[in-house]
């Protein structure tokens, strides 16, 4: 992404998250970043026209909204990991109780995990405290680095 012109928050919060991703791999601090994107859902109106020797599978454009669906995407970029799932919602409680399973599984002997997210109003430390009992909020809280892509 190419930073708007005279945006100096934009400019240095990249800064912040690429210095982020230089860091050397550390177990007992890893980096996980965090994205969640929506999906339209279609299904088509006409059957495909089969591929025919010379000719490639003919498909029409012509759909029909299924619903609608949101993913969460978690990676730990400097060792290749992925996780990817398909909540019922997109609330902040949803998105607290996905990154809470995670530092309680794959992160759980990790002192800190580095978050890095965009910080849209459910990526928030509050999010914590409306998902789950106010001790285990702050104890899964302390445990977590927030690093916004944005600010704002």
């Amino acid at each position: 992404m190419i930073p708007p012109k005279a945006n100096g928050e934009f400019v240095a919060a990249m800064e912040n998250v690429l210095a982020t991703y230089e860091e050397p791999y550390n177990p007992a601090c890893p980096v996980m970043a965090m994205d969640e994107q929506p999906f339209q859902l279609t299904k088509e109106i006409r059957r495909p026209i089969p591929e025919a020797r010379g000719k490639a599978k003919r498909v029409d454009y012509e759909y029909e909204r299924a619903g609608v669906v949101s993913i969460f995407v978690f990676t730990e970029p400097l060792v290749g990991w992925r996780q990817v799932s398909v909540p019922d919602r997109r609330t902040k409680v949803d998105w607290a109780l996905e990154v809470a399973n995670l530092l309680g599984t794959r992160y759980a002997k990790a002192q800190k995990v580095i978050l890095v997210c965009d910080n849209l109003n459910t990526h928030t430390p509050a999010a914590f405290y409306e998902a789950l009992p106010p001790e285990e909020a702050r104890e899964l809280v302390k445990r977590i680095e927030f690093k916004y892509t944005e600010v704002g």
